[in-house]
């Protein structure tokens, strides 16, 4: 790779920073970044799974009704949502995340235009979280849950 002598210091000084072990890895770190970013910006279909940080005022609840509302309307790609109060009347919230780039674009564009909100930071990969569930498994287990209560019924049975 050829980079030019400033940018090989600041890449160097930034790997001692983190405290990685190698300029490989921050690198790779990098065009990891850089690709998922590529995938949501040129393959809206294209799955991907993140985080949304969003910083916002708290304006006695009004603004934490409408972000909730928001995510209400994007159930399926909002998996789940942690929220601390910071000082000053303001929220951090994050929001794991996984859908089709575009719709995961949408969502951040709908939380964005509510009036309170400072920040919003989406960051994905495009590694997948496994299904959460297995229709075939939770068939076969309540399958076997009725064979069970049916058998034990059979058993006290005259």
């Amino acid at each position: 790779m050829s980079l030019p002598a400033d940018l090989f210091r600041q890449l160097d000084m930034m790997v001692e920073e983190r405290g990685l072990p190698s300029r490989s890895q921050l690198i790779a770190e990098l065009i990891r970044h850089a690709l998922a970013e590529h995938e949501a910006l040129t393959r809206p279909e294209e799955m991907l799974a993140g985080t949304i940080t969003i910083v916002y005022r708290g304006d006695r609840g009004r603004v934490r009704q409408q972000l909730a509302q928001s995510q209400a309307e994007y159930l399926k790609e909002v998996i789940s949502s942690q929220h601390v109060f910071l000082e000053d009347d303001q929220s951090l919230e994050v929001l794991l995340v996984q859908g089709p780039a575009a719709r995961l674009k949408e969502l951040c564009d709908a939380l964005r235009a509510i009036r309170g909100v400072h920040q919003l930071e989406l960051v994905t990969t495009t590694a997948l979280l496994p299904p959460l569930h297995d229709k075939g498994q939770i068939k076969a287990k309540a399958a076997v849950k009725r064979s069970r209560k049916a058998g034990a019924v059979d058993e006290t049975a005259p």
